[in-house]
């Protein structure tokens, strides 16, 4: 895979976590047509991250399909090993791996010569993480060609981690000043997909109070988040100057324009996420309105 294949431009989106499975197939078929290069789709606690892949690419015929990410804390190296060899058989040159979050436990032992691997602090856990992927004994069909792998990295060690052991990094939740340093770090070959959360709403109060309580959330719930934006140089709290960072919104032309600043900052691909004041619901209104003006 290059980043050709994933284009300038995708979509990344929670919303399809609570949407049943014919919406889902539907939606991705649309987003497909639409001309859309690369479909990214968090995790959290609805359908998990290999069944939401499978889902989506089952559904699809050409778009890239990227999980963005597969919480590590979610399941052990040996399982994700195995459904990344599974999804990369099964859809080649399609699906693309990212990894992020905490091991939060450890199951102590060995399987076929397999050693499960410690928790540690992030940076070595992510190391031994991807130690134990690669280690995992192969027992099944494995892909031509692995499906490549980003790190959710937002620290300097992360980012160089990504660029030392992976395809690259997929930040989130970052404004076009780590895109910049991002690059810096990882080098030019690296490749760097950023999400990028936009309100596409010419009322901009309504679309401001939105982009407002996305970024209260992460500020207020994930600590990382709020240290990756201190180490940036922003003031605690969640300011006017965080949120116009951090979220684009407006019409179509500001968030092209931000996406723009990004691929000028170093960044090979944008994923959009669209906030609504229903988190819950597709967006699909938004999505047709970007893809005709972006794609």
């Amino acid at each position: 895979m290059n980043v050709d294949d994933l284009g300038r431009v995708g979509l990344w989106t929670f919303a399809f976590e609570g949407q049943p499975a014919g919406a889902v197939r539907e939606a991705a078929a649309e987003l497909e047509e639409l001309g859309y290069g690369a479909l990214w789709f968090g995790e959290g606690l609805g359908r998990d991250s290999v069944s939401q892949a499978w889902l989506l690419l089952s559904a699809t015929r050409r778009i890239v399909v990227a999980a963005g990410i597969a919480n590590v804390a979610f399941r052990d190296p040996i399982t994700m090993a195995a459904a990344e060899r599974a999804l990369g058989e099964a859809f080649p040159g399609r699906y693309v791996l990212g990894l992020g979050g905490q091991r939060v436990d450890a199951v102590a032992g060995v399987f076929d010569g397999y050693q499960m691997p410690p928790v540690g602090r992030p940076l070595a856990m992510m190391r031994g993480y991807l130690d134990a992927m690669d280690a995992v004994p192969n027992h099944g069909p494995v892909p031509a060609s692995p499906p490549p792998r980003v790190l959710a990295a937002l620290g300097p060690k992360m980012l160089e981690l990504a660029a030392e052991r992976t395809w690259g990094a997929h930040p989130y939740f970052v404004p076009v000043a780590h895109t910049e340093k991002a690059r810096a770090i990882m080098g030019p070959d690296a490749f760097l997909g950023v999400e990028q959360a936009v309100v596409l709403d010419t009322d901009l109060d309504r679309a401001r109070a939105v982009a407002t309580a996305h970024v209260t959330g992460y500020v207020e719930a994930a600590p990382h988040q709020a240290a990756s934006v201190r180490r940036l140089g922003y003031e605690d709290g969640v300011t006017a100057r965080l949120v116009d960072d951090l979220v684009a919104y407006g019409d179509v032309d500001t968030i092209a324009d931000r996406v723009r600043q990004h691929l000028e900052a170093g960044a090979d691909h944008v994923c959009l996420q669209v906030l609504t004041a229903d988190p819950s619901a597709l967006p699909m209104r938004e999505w047709r309105e970007l893809a005709g003006a972006l794609l």
